[in-house]
């Protein structure tokens, strides 16, 4: 079921993609797309290692941070900031939620 939604998700926003233009924004929100969705298959991983109550929170928390980060990829995409001009160090903080 996780792997479903997964491909699901990534072959829609690979078609979102595909349709959009901008200034590299589209790059910029996929790789927050994409370190949401590896934090969120992290917490996935720890959550097959848990049983009851504590397993249903962390893949809660997983679900939400899958969430907040296809948010954050469609605000930075609306956005249509010019991600080419940013230092490679600003970059990382919007990547990394900093």
């Amino acid at each position: 079921m996780k792997r479903t939604f997964t491909i699901e998700a990534a072959i829609g926003l690979s078609l979102a993609l595909a349709a959009c233009g901008g200034k590299g924004d589209d790059k910029l929100g996929e790789q927050v797309q994409e370190a949401a969705e590896n934090k969120a298959d992290k917490m996935d991983a720890m959550a097959d290692n848990m049983s009851g109550t504590a397993e249903d929170l962390m893949q809660a928390k997983a679900d939400a941070a899958r969430e907040a980060g296809d948010a954050k990829e469609e605000a930075i995409d609306d956005s249509d900031i010019n991600a080419e001009a940013l230092t490679p160090a600003e970059r990382a903080k919007v990547i990394n939620g900093n």
